[in-house]
């Protein structure tokens, strides 16, 4: 994602929200993927049915913990690896969708418009 320095002009507010848009669908895209990863996980290992591994991934992403115990090896295995993977993806997301916002505040309260270098992009 290129996002403009301190001494370009802050974006239009249409160019920001196609950049959310953008991010958004980013955002869901990770999210998607990271739910279908566990519940093929938990369908498979831990012979959950597709609702209840779809229930147990949403959960678990979302650092809620698990509903099932798990009884084999194999599960508690993957249960384990797909918790880690989960906390890593949720800090990844959140930081993918609030680094334009966050980008767009600081910009907005360090732009100079009395620097000769900007004021050729006015």
């Amino acid at each position: 994602m290129r996002l403009e320095n301190r001494k370009q002009r802050v974006t239009s507010y249409s160019q920001f929200l196609f950049r959310m848009i953008r991010v958004s669908i980013s955002a869901f895209l990770l999210i998607g993927v990271s739910i279908g990863i566990g519940v093929a996980g938990y369908y498979h290992f831990a012979d959950l049915s597709c609702i209840d591994s779809f229930h147990m991934s949403c959960l678990i992403l979302t650092g809620m913990g698990p509903v099932v115990e798990m009884k084999s090896n194999a599960a508690k295995l993957f249960s384990s690896f797909y918790a880690l993977y989960s906390g890593v993806a949720f800090l990844t997301i959140t930081a993918i969708f609030f680094a334009p916002i966050i980008h767009r505040i600081l910009h907005i309260l360090n732009v100079d418009f009395n620097d000769s270098e900007t004021s050729s992009l006015k």
